[in-house]
This record gives structure tokens, sequence and C-alpha cells, in this order.
């Protein structure tokens, strides 16, 4: 392929490229509150977790209903022979009613604060669920946002890289340069054109990312970087360590599930306590079973009832006592766990507090190598126009600045990643957004 040729290439693949943002009337500016609240009403996963609080409630209705009472109404229809017996334990009958209920039930009590914990765990995991899916739309969005901006940029690299590498094409058939000096003019233009390429693709999976949490278009997602906050300053005196314990919902579905795992083993001794419950029963009796052939018939009457009350008092039951053990060591253990979760959070927490930190220093080094690359640039132009310095020179002061551009962009995204973390920690980046907590 020729020079020119290679040149008028590029420039219809920058075309290319470049077709989907030359067409503001396709996308939508959304600012990043509308992105969230969106992603928050369409998230399968705040679904998914809300229907496992449901379950988890309706576990503890069930435990709680025991002390209402069941009422089953039945028949015991059938032929007999000889003395009535008794079918399923109760005898035949037209019409049979029973109804049962707890009254006094020590391990009963406990299982039910138990599905109680449980259900209250189960909301604290919804309200984190929705906390994680704030906090990934946020980051893709800033992510999406770096690549848009930095989309812009590139192209200005790529446009002056095609001619510089024209340029040094004609130089070379002017005999001013070695042929070798195209080769690495075609690689400084490769080289954009490949950060073009990684920033189209990933500007691609971001927006697909977001369609798909949102329900928007992919097409018509376009960030709009003055709807982003501005991000919280550090503060050395705060104790994040502290304030995220208090908030984590780690720490807390961990304490609610010991707790929930005391009341079980506190259930499972209780389970040799006495219990009393509530039972009723009333059938219609038929006369062709032959009761009246049994009974005398003056005493003999086809409405019965029962009412009373059922007492038990466990005596020796080794099965029982091994399974309050067992409960006993699971409780143990998930007190064990809820240490290991406090400190795990805190280390974590004293991780991110750090890294921001240390990325706050990368960034102004950063910031600062790339105001000398730029004052560098800025010079070599001048030296090229007044004849002390080379063409070439300016475009290694050129690839220069644009290398710690670029640096400073990814450590700038990566300084916003660690401090959006600690607000997620620290249970503020609901309101860094814009949403009620």
């Amino acid at each position: 392929m020729q020079p020119v040729s290679r040149v008028l290439y590029f420039v219809i693949l920058l075309g290319i490229w470049l077709v989907p943002f030359s067409a503001p009337a396709v996308a939508e500016r959304v600012p990043l509150k509308r992105m969230v609240e969106l992603a928050l009403s369409h998230g399968t996963s705040i679904a998914a977790a809300d229907a496992a609080a449901q379950r988890a409630y309706a576990a503890y209705r069930e435990s709680h209903n025991q002390y209402l009472p069941t009422v089953v109404v039945g028949s015991g229809l059938g032929a007999t022979w000889g003395f009535p017996l008794s079918l399923e334990g109760s005898a035949p009958s037209i019409v049979n009613t029973t109804a049962q209920s707890a009254v006094i039930n020590p391990a009963l009590r406990e299982f039910v604060r138990q599905a109680r914990t449980e259900w209250e765990a189960s909301q604290v995991l919804s309200k984190d669920q929705r906390a994680q899916v704030i906090e990934d739309t946020v980051l893709s969005y800033a992510e999406l946002n770096k690549w848009e901006s930095l989309l812009a940029h590139l192209s200005e690299e790529y446009s002056t890289a095609l001619k510089m590498e024209q340029l040094v094409n004609e130089r070379i058939q002017a005999g001013v340069d070695n042929p070798q000096a195209r080769n690495q003019a075609r690689l400084n233009t490769a080289r954009v054109y490949l950060h073009i390429a990684q920033a189209q693709g990933s500007i691609d999976v971001l927006r697909s990312q977001l369609s798909h949490w949102t329900g928007l278009p992919a097409a018509s997602i376009e960030t709009d970087p003055d709807s982003i906050p501005s991000l919280p300053a550090v503060k050395q005196e705060t104790d994040f360590v502290a304030k995220a314990a208090a908030v984590s919902p780690a720490i807390q579905v961990a304490s609610l599930h010991a707790t929930a795992l005391e009341f079980h083993a506190r259930g499972e001794h209780r389970s040799m306590w006495p219990t009393v419950d509530f039972a009723s029963q009333y059938a219609l009796l038929a006369e062709f079973n032959h009761y009246q052939d049994f009974f005398q018939r003056n005493s003999f009457q086809r409405n019965n009832a029962s009412v009373g009350t059922v007492i038990r008092f466990p005596v020796f039951s080794p099965t029982l006592r091994a399974r309050a053990q067992a409960a006993d060591a699971e409780a143990l253990r998930a007190k064990r766990d809820l240490e290991a979760t406090t400190n795990h959070v805190s280390e974590q927490t004293l991780k991110l507090e750090r890294s921001v930190e240390q990325l706050s220093a990368a960034r102004e080094v950063a910031d600062l190598e790339y105001q000398i690359a730029k004052s560098n640039l800025d010079a070599a132009e001048i030296k090229v126009d007044s004849g002390t310095a080379t063409l070439h020179d300016e475009d290694d002061a050129r690839n220069l600045a644009n290398e710690r551009f670029n640096t400073l962009e990814d450590t700038t995204f990566e300084l916003e990643r660690a401090q959006i973390a600690l607000l997620r920690a620290t249970g503020e980046l609901s309101s860094w957004v814009g949403l009620a907590k």
C-alpha cells in the first residue's frame, strides 16, 4: 500500500469510527441521578433480593401462625363390619372437623424469634443489593464519561499523527529524512488508532451494560459530565473505619445471623421442655356404621365434640439433646464469623482510605508530569518555528505529552473509583448521588 493510500485508508476508518458521535440527534444526555433511578427500577438483582425478603417474611409468618388454630374439615365415610374402627385416627363419620394450635411452647417461641431475625437480615441484604446497583451504575457512568471525553482528545491526536505521517513521507521523497522515519511515523499513527479502538470498544461495552440495567437503548446513551457531583475530600480526622463498621450491611447481616442461630440453639434446648396445645374435634356420626349396636341406644348421639388441651412432658430424647449440641456449635461458629466479618470490613475500609490517599498523590504527580510535558511541547513548537529544533523533536514531545495525558486520565478515574467505593463503605453513596437512603 502506498503512503498516500495508507493515509486515506486511515482517514476513512476514522470517519467510520466517529460517525456515531457526529449525530447528536441519536444520543441523549442522561444525568447520573436519572441513570441510577432507572437502574434501581429495572434491576433484576434488586427484584431477586426483594423476593428473597418476601420469602423470609413468609417463613416468619409460617412459624408465628402456629399459635393460631389450624382448622380442618373433612369426612370419614366408610362401611363397617362389627365394631366401628377408626380411619386414620378418627371414627368413621359424615363430617369431621378438627382444630389445633400451640398455647405454650418454649421451643416454638425461640424458633419464631429466629425466623423474624432472618427476615430482618434479608431486608438488610435487600438494601445492600440496592447499594451495589448504585455503585455499579455510578462506576460505569463515570468510566463511560471518561472514555467519551478521551475519544475527542484521541481524535485530535489521530488527526495530528496523520498530518505528521504525510509530512514525513514528503520529507523522505525530498531526501530530507531517512526512510526509516516512515515506520516511526506509521507506528505513532497506529498507536493512536489502537487507543481509539480501545476507547470505542469500552464505550460500546459500557453503553450495553447501562442499557441492560436501565432499559434505555444503548445507542441513545450519552453521559452528562455536569451531572456528576464533585467527590468529597478525604479528611484525615475522619474515622472511616468506625463509620463503615457502624453502617456495614455485611456486619449487620452477620450479627443478625449469629442472633438467629442463638435463638435456634435455645429453641433446640427448649424442645425438651413441656408444651401445651389446644385441640378440638367435632364429628357427625352415621347410623349405618352401627354405633347404636355397641352403645346404649338412649346414650348414643350422632353429634359429638371434644375440646381440651394436650400436655406433653418430654422425658428422655438423646436425639433432641444431640441436635441441641449441634445448634450450639453452629451458634458459636456464627459468632466467630461475625468477628471475622468485622475485622474484614475494617481492613477493607482502611485499605480504601489509604488507596484514596495514595491515588490522590499519584494524580498530583501525573498532573504535574502532564503540565511539564505540555510545556515542553509548547517550547518544541516554538523552537521548530525558529529553526532551532527539528520536526522529530516536536513529534517526540507531542507523543510524550499524549502519553502523560492518558496516564493522568487513568489515574484520575482510579481515584474516583476508590472514592466511590469509600462512599459506599461509609453509607454515603446514595446521598452523594442525590437519592434518599
